[in-house]
């Protein structure tokens, strides 16, 4: 799946878009995205300018973005206009190594399951061999009034 096709399933953009290409994927069970990790990030500016280091927060969050693809692929289409699929929750989250500029984060998700529409993933970040985070992910979809 390529940029334009994941650009058609999540409303993120520049600079909060962090899933840059969709390898793999099966309806209702699991993902595996990439996020390339470049210098240009804002985020480097000030997380640290000394050592740069991508923020856990955002690692998280570049997780719960493959999530929320996997579930709008899942349903067979694009969402509608105004659906959004919202971080609802995080369990057992841990960082395991950093991550910095040339990395490339190969994220897994996989789903656990889905209980009154909210979606309970078993979520994975790593940089080639080594894991970098994981965590369980939970989100839902909302329709949204402007």
């Amino acid at each position: 799946m390529s940029i334009q096709e994941v650009m058609k399933l999540l409303p993120h953009r520049y600079p909060f878009l962090l899933i840059d290409r969709v390898l793999e994927w099966e309806p209702d069970k699991y993902l595996v995205a990439i996020k390339n990790v470049t210098f240009n990030e804002p985020f480097f500016q000030g997380h640290f300018p000394i050592r740069p280091i991508m923020p856990g927060v955002l690692i998280t969050e570049a997780m719960a973005q493959a999530t929320g693809i996997l579930a709008f692929r899942s349903q067979g289409g694009q969402p509608k206009d105004n659906a959004l699929y919202m971080l609802v929750g995080l369990d057992e989250v841990v960082f395991k190594r950093i991550v910095e500029p040339g990395d490339q984060l190969r994220i897994h998700v996989q789903l656990r399951r889905l209980i009154r529409g909210v979606g309970f993933f078993d979520c994975e970040a790593h940089v080639g061999d080594e894991l970098a985070a994981r965590a369980i992910i939970k989100c839902t979809a909302k329709e949204v009034v402007e």
